[in-house]
């Protein structure tokens, strides 16, 4: 039988190749971005709290009332801003559905979806499987901002959509005031729909302070806002996360939500919005991942790679052209096999999958660990 794919140019995602890799090699895994220890053991016992309860059937399609309503409550606390938790957030099956959800309710053939490279690698699937045209526009090489004069001509009258992901992944770089004044001027009086992805919304540094597109009276109107549960509580294998939007948009998102999942876990749910109530656990986050930033830093300083501006996401760049000439993915692959490493090329990451001479780690690991792979990185020699 012939089947014609969707996705006729996509394969394994780089993630799932080098976490492989990994295994195969027995190499530490700083590729993949989750964390090496486990979730907190309160939580634990409040999931198997409410499966003794015996809530483990169907949960509401919108989500577990409870839970809507803590994150309602958090957003305003944080952002100034109302959701009203029956019509306008919609709990998901981790912040990938909620994406691919956003994406699909809004996009159909021809729209083109504006977004910055590199781009976490979803949102270009994402926008073909529903036949829309992604127009990408790179980040300023420097420091990873925006250049919103280049965005003001990109935007035509098919323009549905722009992706933005802030903290950033995989550059760690954030949104700034001057960056959320210049989009709301882009896309006053136009139909243009954003969708932010903020799923490291608790992972910043240095004092900076996340900049949610909530907190804007002109952007909020035509914004899906999407986190998740998993990066804030070290819990993605848990898959869970959620979707703020006007209800307008809400009920968009929701047409396409009840078809593709329809509801997600139940007791976990509930055990969420009663670990929420202890609001140091997400408000803390960035300190404890700002302390692994540094111990990893501190750790290969004396290294030959070149270590990039991070101020938010639980990831690092690593710029490596004064110790090889190689691909991004060939560099990878040699990191994995013969240091014992395993990292995330850039490449992946750009339309064009032309090489940077960059490759991105995660730092959600024990101390041990970072320090463990910071030793075998030290020992690089240049021209490997």
């Amino acid at each position: 039988m012939k089947v014609i794919p969707k996705l006729p140019e996509w394969g394994t995602s780089i993630f799932t190749i080098m976490s492989r890799m990994a295994v195969e090699h027995k190499a530490i895994n700083l590729a993949q971005g989750f964390p090496d220890f486990n979730c907190n053991e309160e939580l634990l016992e409040l999931v198997h709290h409410f499966q003794k309860k015996g809530f483990n059937q169907y949960a509401p399609m919108q989500g577990v009332p409870n839970l809507r309503k803590t994150i309602s409550e958090k957003i305003e606390k944080l952002y100034d801003r109302h959701y009203d938790f029956e019509n306008e957030i919609t709990i998901t099956a981790g912040a990938t559905q909620a994406l691919y959800t956003a994406i699909t309710s809004v996009v159909v053939a021809g729209d083109e979806v504006i977004l910055f490279e590199p781009a976490y690698d979803s949102y270009v699937p994402d926008i073909l499987s529903n036949r829309g045209v992604p127009v990408y526009i790179p980040l300023n090489t420097n420091d990873y901002s925006y250049n919103w004069d280049l965005v003001r001509n990109k935007i035509s009258d098919r323009t549905k959509m722009i992706i933005l992901n802030s903290p950033h992944n995989p550059t760690g770089s954030l949104i700034t005031e001057a960056d959320v004044r210049e989009l709301e001027k882009i896309t006053k009086g136009t139909d243009i729909i954003i969708v932010s992805d903020e799923v490291y919304e608790h992972i910043t540094f240095d004092g900076k302070l996340h900049l949610s597109l909530a907190s804007s009276g002109e952007l909020s109107k035509r914004t899906f806002v999407i986190s998740s549960f998993g990066k804030t509580y070290h819990t993605t294998g848990w898959k869970m996360g959620y979707c703020a939007a006007p209800e307008n948009l809400t009920k968009e998102f929701r047409k396409m939500h009840q078809f593709i999942v329809f509801s997600v876990n139940t007791p976990i749910q509930y055990a969420y919005a009663e670990f929420m109530k202890q609001e140091n656990r997400y408000l803390s986050l960035g300190n404890f991942y700002q302390h692994k930033r540094d111990v990893f830093q501190d750790a290969i300083k004396n290294s030959l790679l070149k270590i990039k501006n991070c101020n938010g996401t639980y990831f690092q760049l690593l710029e490596y052209s004064s110790l090889s000439n190689k691909h991004d993915m060939e560099f990878a692959e040699y990191m994995t096999k013969e240091i014992g490493v395993a990292v995330i090329p850039l490449s992946p990451f750009y339309e064009d999958r032309k090489s940077r001479s960059l490759v991105r780690i995660c730092f959600a690991k024990s101390d041990e660990v970072l320090r463990e792979a910071a030793a075998k990185l030290q020992n690089l020699q240049a021209e490997v």
